[in-house]
């Protein structure tokens, strides 16, 4: 007899749709034609993987990529990455970049006026674990504003990549903060037509990584697919 108490619901529509008009890029860029499916041969799984080779010591720390320290709060952000049947994903490639605590990015079309941290570039990455563990040290970013809409503001967040084993295998997710009163309002987040999906965009505080005297602590849990899986921008 099957263990019933191991059946659980799935749920639907927890990624995003390709077009979501209140975000207007979408409008442009979401597919007018069927998806084209990448075949998958033995090159594309036994070939290099972007990225694994370049990583070095501390390429997780960004806080200690410049001669001094960026300013705002630090923040220890960590978790798993997880296949749907909730066992740990080993050796993924983990990219992370975000805004710097005033809400700027370091890039030439980024004009938003706040400061620039220039003991801050904001971005990182990182190899999980034999258990699908990955962490960062950063600066918890800043809310900035975007001509999305009218007096659009982009809640506090960060970007995350993870590469699988091949160059088809990426995928890109958001991070939000727990509270943060922006997500009513922000259309990319409220995209996610699940309730459910939008919640796991959303980091938790976490007691046990955080920092004694140094910096909080922040859990987020990235599942690659099944019913709980994060949901991933298209």
């Amino acid at each position: 007899m099957p263990d019933l108490a191991q059946y659980r619901r799935p749920y639907f529509r927890t990624q995003p749709d390709s077009l979501y008009p209140p975000y207007h890029s979408t409008i442009k860029r979401s597919p007018a034609q069927p998806l084209v499916i990448l075949p998958q041969s033995l090159s594309e799984l036994t070939g290099p993987v972007f990225g694994h080779q370049d990583l070095k010591p501390g390429d997780n720390d960004l806080t200690r990529q410049h001669a001094g320290e960026p300013m705002g709060e630090r923040i220890q952000v960590s978790g798993r990455v997880l296949d749907e049947n909730g066992r740990p994903v080993a050796n993924s490639l983990v990219e992370i970049w975000q805004a710097n605590a005033a809400g700027r990015y370091p890039h030439k079309n980024d004009n938003h006026d706040a400061p620039l941290d220039p003991n801050f570039s904001g971005g990182g990455r990182t190899l999980t674990d034999d258990q699908g563990r990955y962490s960062f040290l950063t600066i918890k970013p800043g809310a900035y504003p975007w001509r999305n809409h009218y007096n659009g503001w982009r809640p506090a967040h960060i970007h995350f990549s993870l590469f699988g084993q091949a160059f088809a295998q990426r995928l890109i997710t958001q991070m939000y903060f727990p509270g943060d009163p922006l997500l009513t309002y922000d259309p990319m987040y409220n995209s996610i037509p699940d309730e459910k999906g939008r919640e796991r965009l959303i980091s938790t505080f976490d007691w046990e990584t955080t920092v004694p005297e140094y910096a909080l602590g922040y859990r987020f849990d990235i599942v690659l697919r099944g019913r709980d899986a994060t949901p991933m921008e298209k």
